[in-house]
């Protein structure tokens, strides 16, 4: 089959690789119709993941039409069309059973690992994200093995589109997951840092939940643009205002928004302090993002934290967080959880997350796909790619 493959930092090719085969009784091999480039697929591209592995199929948001079930398969049959979690949960373990599949404890055979010296706690199996997350072949390709089958695969109505229903995938909870840590409701404030496709996702979930006001902080102008005329934002561009906590502090009478989520992660540009240290590999993450965050949120609100982090942050501000009483919550996204939910949703037309999408190419184009998002080219939202 054909599939897009890891080569190194800013390197990926589609090439001929083997097709998969079932390996346990509860796999399936899924044919794949529509897959899609994260953003979290950029931290992939520059470099930034350890343990990939040359050769290595990429993509965690991809669907299809099950073509083979493993004889302990239950809930699908050749033919249904599917959407497919990023993590990978077996649904017994004492994490799944808690409904954090993200936790799972038995997908994952590189949890635990040890990387230079340090302990990783990775959780749950995710698709296509290194052998740090279990080295499982990803989705930008033509066919996929598909583990634990009968946890977090859920079938789609034809009457959806696969446009429609592919962000159900990852983007879409998480951005939901991190409007629900961030307890918005009718009524509240938020500021969101980064509005990319996670961002505008997360922006989609709080105005569906009632938010009232919501401020969004990024540096390309077309993408808050798209924001402000999609969700009604109000955009902060960070190129022009290098304080937007203090903007969002004015506009709040002081007391800052009821909570805020950093949807950039570790990859925020940070200071030049935190430039060289991560040069030197003594820092993993800018803390820039998250000290916004720190600054713009009032005392007893939400920091929320669906953009990924890595290792040590400089200039982490705890001591403002406690005396602020402010509430963090983050991490991988419990897919499984919120999908049902949000595909109900896209059914009676009260979520629309195709409208971010801007490219369609066939994945054997992929690469350029890449380049285009990774570039911000030809005012890059999202990239579908379509085998």
């Amino acid at each position: 089959m054909q599939a897009l493959t890891y080569q190194g930092s800013k390197t990926v090719r589609v090439e001929s690789v083997a097709d998969p085969v079932l390996m346990a009784d509860d796999d399936i091999l899924l044919r794949v119709t529509a897959t899609a480039i994260c953003g979290s697929d950029l931290h992939i591209y520059r470099g930034k993941i350890p343990m990939m592995k040359d050769g290595d199929i990429l993509g965690h948001e991809f669907m299809g039409v099950v073509e083979e079930t493993g004889s302990g398969v239950t809930e699908l049959k050749r033919g249904d069309r599917v959407v497919i979690p990023f993590v990978i949960a077996c649904g017994s373990c004492f994490y799944c059973t808690k409904s954090l599949f993200a936790g799972c404890e038995t997908t994952n055979p590189g949890r635990g690992a040890i990387l230079n010296k340090k302990s990783l706690t990775a959780g749950a199996g995710l698709f296509g994200y290194s052998h740090l997350y279990g080295g499982y072949p990803g989705g930008q390709a033509e066919f996929v093995r598909v583990p634990k089958a009968n946890v977090g695969p859920l079938k789609i109505p034809d009457a959806l589109n696969d446009e429609k229903v592919l962000f159900l995938s990852d983007i879409l909870p998480t951005g939901y997951q991190a409007a629900v840590n961030a307890q918005l409701g009718p009524g509240s404030s938020v500021a969101i840092f980064g509005a990319g496709p996670v961002g505008l996702m997360s922006a989609a979930a709080a105005r569906f939940l009632g938010a009232e006001q919501i401020f969004m902080v990024d540096h390309h102008g077309y993408r808050l643009e798209f924001a402000r005329e999609t969700y009604g934002v109000i955009p902060i561009n960070f190129d022009k205002d290098e304080d937007p906590a203090e903007i969002i502090l004015n506009a709040t009478g002081g007391h800052g928004v009821d909570a805020t989520i950093d949807a950039v992660g570790f990859e925020a540009k940070g200071s030049a302090l935190e430039t060289a240290l991560t040069a030197v590999k003594l820092e993993g993450s800018s803390g820039k993002a998250l000290r916004q965050c720190i600054a713009a949120t009032r005392r007893g609100g939400v920091v929320s934290v669906p953009g990924v982090y890595a290792g040590f942050i400089h200039g982490f501000l705890f001591g403002d967080a406690f005396e602020k009483g402010l509430i963090f919550k983050m991490g991988q996204t419990h897919a499984q959880l919120y999908m049902p939910e949000l595909l109900e949703h896209i059914g009676n037309g009260k979520l629309k997350p195709e409208v971010i999408i801007t490219h369609r190419m066939p994945l054997a184009d992929a690469a350029r796909g890449y380049e285009i998002f990774e570039k911000k080219e030809e005012e890059c939202r999202k990239v579908v790619l379509t085998p």
